[in-house]
């Protein structure tokens, strides 16, 4: 106990002390929400990875291994593709697009700090419905995403101190809260770092101490490899299930569209950095998620009774593994996870309420120090909302986050793809792709669970157990070549995206940032 108390404590001192430390970097909201656009390739790759692996890597995906077996690692593939397609594909074009594009209020370059604002520039939307829809789905999914961290937190703090998880919820959150507070962006992507590198070693130590252990154990019943690949209560032949796979490689396309990740290819330091960030990110993101895979099937193999949290067999082989003072550091690394994700996810969300609300009905009448400290405000009332979630209980750290992902991977990730692509795409169609695509995630997980009532109307639930994201996707893409005829390109946009391409593909091309 005390040695988990001291590394935790010690690991909270240096969160907050990198907070503190760029509180005074932080002059503008450009430099709250992006960093001045100044993050180079090893912070900016391993930054996305923390901000986007989180509690789900650490805890929900071994979790998930250990109970279903091998129906879950389809998640892992899927997401492995999805992530080198965001990088090969989004990151260097959105680079320097959020930077070059026309601002559709007030002309010459936008210099786009939040997803919100590059769609309202992109598409040369002065109502404002663009940057409005995009910022609500934000809000209302990453509630649910800050909420699954929390409730990690919760789980964490319960199995290594017996803490009750409201109040480590309540605790965790407020750590969190402080260094986001102090030193926005900045903190968020140099903390990162830091956490990167500490999920990565623990997913690394704590499956080859199990294995060693399991193989010199003679008295163990590991039982046949059918068996353990099917995990706990799953089965091999459940794992090879038509939906199953479509449903794990779906949550690929979920990376097209994450604000938290996207943030990261806009804070790089230029365009020409992105293929070095890809590559150390990418490497990072597939080795871990494969140990990750590796340690729940060792807990399936380990643990001869079932555990009561399947979601905490990550931290159970720590504790039974590994002396005080190692399993201290290691169970500070989930701690990391959590809080890498969450910090990343406020920040966003903050971004919204601040660049999406406030600036675009107050624009010209807010100084830059008073759009800083909105942003501090709204990560502190976007905690609360989502504490509030994670403390009403029968919540699940892979249920909330599947939730979230859907929600932005439908709404965000094919318009943002072809927006990037289509020279003539327009506005009407960007709408009808992000309402299609959020409303259907929505829908879907209500219909395909627990179904709907509407007083007398009552509509049963689907069960086809296909992910909400495949048919989130479809209804996207369909609004979008719909619609596309609702609307029209201008010449400015046009030119936009000619000159965009043109500087994204010169060769040797300078940084984009000014």
């Amino acid at each position: 106990m005390l040695a988990s108390i001291a590394t935790f404590a010690a690991y909270f001192v240096v969160m907050i002390a990198i907070g503190i430390g760029v509180y005074n970097r932080t002059r503008s909201q450009a430099d709250f929400v992006l960093g001045g656009r100044r993050l180079n390739s090893w912070v900016a790759g391993l930054s996305a990875n923390a901000s986007d692996f989180s509690a789900w890597l650490l805890l929900g995906l071994p979790g998930a291994i250990y109970l279903s077996g091998l129906g879950e690692a389809w998640i892992a593939v899927g997401l492995g593709i999805g992530f080198a397609a965001s990088w090969w594909l989004i990151a260097g074009r959105l680079r320097v697009y959020t930077e070059r594009v026309t601002d559709a209020r007030g002309g010459g370059d936008s210099d786009s700090l939040t997803l919100s604002s590059y769609l309202e520039n992109r598409f040369a939307d002065r109502s404002g419905a663009l940057r409005l829809v995009s910022a609500v789905l934000i809000l209302v999914f990453y509630l649910f995403y800050v909420a699954s961290g929390l409730v990690a937190m919760g789980g964490l703090f319960n199995q290594v101190f017996g803490m009750p998880s409201s109040a480590a919820i309540i605790v965790g959150v407020s750590i969190v809260v402080l260094y986001t507070f102090l030193g926005g962006f900045l903190a968020v992507s140099l903390t990162d770092v830091l956490q990167a590198v500490m999920m990565w070693i623990a997913l690394l130590i704590v499956p080859i101490v199990g294995i060693i252990a399991v193989t010199a154990d003679a008295d163990r019943e590991v039982g046949d490899f059918a068996d353990v690949l099917g995990g706990v209560e799953g089965s091999l032949g459940d794992a090879l299930a038509p939906m199953v796979i479509i449903s794990g490689l779906a949550w690929g396309v979920g990376y097209l569209g994450q604000p938290h990740i996207l943030a990261r290819f806009m804070g790089i330091r230029s365009a020409t950095d992105v293929r070095k960030a890809g590559a150390i990110s990418v490497t990072w993101a597939i080795t871990a998620m494969v140990m990750a895979v590796i340690l729940g099937f060792t807990g399936a193999v380990y643990f001869q009774d079932p555990l009561g949290d399947p979601e905490q067999v990550f931290a159970q082989l720590i504790q039974a593994l590994l002396s005080p003072w190692v399993a201290g550091l290691l169970l500070a690394a989930i701690l990391a996870a959590v809080m890498s994700t969450a910090d990343s996810q406020l920040l966003v969300g903050a971004s919204a309420v601040t660049e999406d609300g406030f600036r675009l009905f107050l624009r010209g009448r807010m100084s830059a120090m008073a759009l800083v400290w909105t942003s501090r405000a709204a990560v502190i009332v976007i905690a609360i909302l989502a504490a509030t979630i994670a403390l009403s209980g029968n919540n699940t750290i892979m249920g909330l986050v599947s939730y979230a992902w859907a929600g932005f991977g439908a709404g965000f990730g094919p318009v943002i793809l072809l927006s990037l692509y289509w020279r003539n795409m327009n506005r009407a169609a960007a709408l009808a792709g992000m309402i299609g695509g959020g409303a259907t995630a929505i829908l879907w997980d209500v219909l395909d669970n627990d179904g709907i009532r509407l007083g007398p109307i009552a509509v049963d639930a689907l069960e086809t157990g296909l992910y909400a994201m495949v048919p989130a996707v479809i209804v996207s893409l369909i609004g979008i070549f719909v619609f596309q005829y609702a609307g029209r390109t201008t010449t400015e946009m046009e030119e936009d995206f000619d000159r965009v391409e043109r500087e994204f593909r010169s060769p040797g091309a300078t940084p984009a940032g000014r």
